[in-house]
């Protein structure tokens, strides 16, 4: 009986922590594969989250480009994203798009998450990149 107790207890631990990762079920996180081809749907607004300098050193496509680092990020991304659209954004490694995606989400839109950022996205090397 006291196993079972620890069982299951260790088992509702384990899944709460499962639980609590990045997406919370607001938004969806993907590998390149999927990202390419969500944003190759016209009804996708594809962001760049990264600063300025990152995004003129290369970005994806035709990424607009809104730095969540920026105190702004939300008066800006409310002003520029009309909610009817998916917005698909990455950042450099998947860090600062996860919190990103958070605040879009929270905040009414529908949103896609490249998960392995530009970095991953540069890897692959089959996808085609713009840089300017």
């Amino acid at each position: 009986m006291t196993k079972k107790i620890i069982f299951m207890g260790l088992l509702s631990f384990v899944c709460s922590l499962l639980g609590c990762n990045a997406q919370t079920g607001m938004f969806k996180s993907v590998e390149v594969e999927e990202f390419h081809t969500v944003i190759a749907d016209s009804t996708t607004l594809l962001l760049d989250v990264r600063t300025p300098e990152e995004y003129a050193e290369g970005h994806i496509g035709n990424a607009m480009n809104i730095d969540v680092l920026n105190g702004n990020f939300l008066a800006e991304a409310l002003k520029s994203l009309p909610k009817e659209k998916t917005i698909a954004l990455y950042c450099r490694s998947g860090r600062r798009s996860k919190k990103a995606a958070t605040i879009l989400a929270k905040n009414g839109y529908s949103v896609v998450e490249l998960n392995s950022g530009y970095l991953g996205w540069t890897k692959a090397s089959s996808i085609p990149l713009n840089k300017f």
